[in-house]
């Protein structure tokens, strides 16, 4: 059994955005040497996640603008209040939403491939940026 981490860092540009990180995870992965096992990317973020989906920024402009009604950028949180930020500073939001969608994903790998299927990429959200951000991948197996 082999374990191989790294970790690369992403500059996001916008308050909410999505980022496709598979090719920078597929890089990883390769220099891991290990062909089957499971891979683990996670976020090390309390206002940004890992999710799978597919690779469409017309898509992703429909998850932003939905998780945005879900989970409003501006809002009457305390989280907010308690630091007296002015609502461009606000990011409880962010918070909320990185407890629902979670900050990692756990993908199999099989012949040294990441088992995802046709329409689908690891994405990077973004939920109080811009800022410099890390992205944390762990391979494990054989």
């Amino acid at each position: 059994m082999k374990f191989y981490s790294s970790e690369f860092s992403i500059q996001s540009g916008k308050k909410m955005e999505i980022i496709n990180v598979t090719g920078r995870v597929n890089e990883v992965v390769e220099r891991s040497g290990v062909r089957n096992g499971l891979i683990n990317i996670w976020a090390p973020h309390t206002t940004a996640t890992i999710t799978v989906n597919e690779n469409d920024p017309d898509l992703w402009e429909d998850i932003i603008a939905t998780i945005e009604r879900l989970v409003p950028i501006k809002g009457n949180y305390r989280h907010n209040a308690k630091y007296g930020w002015i609502p461009s500073e606000q990011n409880a939001h962010a918070h909320i939403l990185s407890s629902l969608i979670k900050p990692c994903v756990t993908i199999p790998l099989k012949d040294g491939r990441m088992l995802l299927g046709t329409w689908q990429s690891i994405l990077f959200i973004e939920m109080d940026g811009p800022q410099m951000r890390t992205v944390q991948v762990h391979v494990i197996g054989e």
